[in-house]
């Protein structure tokens, strides 16, 4: 296969006219306690006009999430919920950090 020499994208987003009725930008700074293996913690963002089944394009955070699963939802109406679950096999702690994340509704 041969690598490609130049790649085209387009930023905006135009390209989700008519898919969605509502967007959010959400960014919050959450700190994630010490998590031993097999553990989870939930934590909540206030987001208001978000309703259960809005989605959550999931998220990015300003650190490593070294083996951490990170799983983000909308958990009731106003509420954003980050699920951090450590299944590395030993004891991980995350440090603060800015988490963010697109929610939308479909039309």
């Amino acid at each position: 296969m041969a690598a490609a020499t130049a790649i085209t994208s387009r930023r905006g987003n135009d390209q989700f006219r008519g898919l969605f009725s509502d967007t959010w930008s959400v960014s919050a700074t959450l700190d994630a306690s010490e998590l031993v293996d097999g553990a989870g913690e939930t934590n909540t963002i206030a987001v208001p006009g978000v309703l259960l089944g809005d989605i959550v394009l999931n998220v990015s955070l300003g650190v490593d999430a070294a083996g951490i699963s990170i799983t983000p939802y909308v958990s009731a109406a106003n509420v954003v919920s980050v699920r951090f679950q450590n299944e590395s096999g030993g004891t991980l702690n995350l440090a603060s950090t800015t988490i963010k994340c697109v929610v939308v509704r479909l039309v």
